[in-house]
């Protein structure tokens, strides 16, 4: 579990974080928040988004970290609480967005005049028509910071895989090495083995040669014997 420690570091911090944004948002929230919020609503709302970005860069680094441990058992428990994680930070972005439209929608005035009984509604229309435009424009940012997250989250993925591959080749390379060096062996062996059969038939032939001579030289005593 030694190859844990970071995480659980890293779960720390990311946990003192979504903390944090959930104290800078509870004073936002719609549901529970005047018409007149505090005068500290924008710097709250500022903080709050930047909590939530380094709380993703976290959430990026805790992934980068449960991947890479080796033991399958704790990759799994490790990857388990980065799902549950990231499901923590998209609520809490939910809870920023609501708590953004709601300020923004104070800074325009339109919370108070919808308290009121919606007096100026023609003012009101040029209000809405502007904060619709905003939210066009944020959303459209929000999707390429997200389309940026994801882009960066598919590269670190990517090069986890290519370093996997590469662990993967060297493995296949040192078998082929081995396959050779085996290859090798054999045919060295081969080649004794079919020195020692040649030397087994030279020998052979050599201890005919010899007996043979023998019974010539003896046959030829014994013929000049009874001759």
């Amino acid at each position: 579990m030694s190859s844990s420690i970071p995480f659980e570091r890293y779960d720390e911090e990311f946990l003192s974080l979504t903390e944090q944004v959930t104290s800078k948002l509870r004073a936002l929230d719609p549901a529970t928040a005047s018409a007149v919020i505090s005068p500290s609503a924008d710097a709250d709302l500022k903080m709050a988004h930047n909590l939530l970005l380094q709380a993703d860069d976290l959430l990026k680094q805790m992934g980068l970290e449960a991947r890479g441990v080796e033991d399958s058992g704790v990759k799994r428990d490790l990857l388990g609480k980065v799902r549950v994680c990231k499901t923590r930070l998209a609520n809490l972005r939910d809870d920023y967005e609501a708590a953004k439209g709601f300020v923004e929608r104070n800074n325009l005035g339109l919370n108070g005049d919808i308290e009121s009984g919606g007096r100026n509604r023609s003012s009101n229309g040029g209000k809405e028509r502007l904060l619709s435009n905003t939210d066009a424009l944020q959303s459209q940012s929000d999707t390429l910071a997200n389309a940026r997250s994801i882009m960066a989250e598919t590269e670190s993925v990517a090069l986890e895989i290519t370093e996997e591959l590469g662990r993967h080749r060297e493995t296949i390379s040192s078998a082929h090495g081995r396959v050779r060096q085996v290859t090798g062996m054999t045919n060295r062996a081969r080649r004794i083995v079919q020195s020692m059969s040649r030397r087994e038939v030279q020998q052979k032939l050599i201890l005919y040669g010899v007996g043979g001579t023998i019974m010539i030289v003896f046959l030829m005593l014994i013929y000049g014997m009874f001759r």
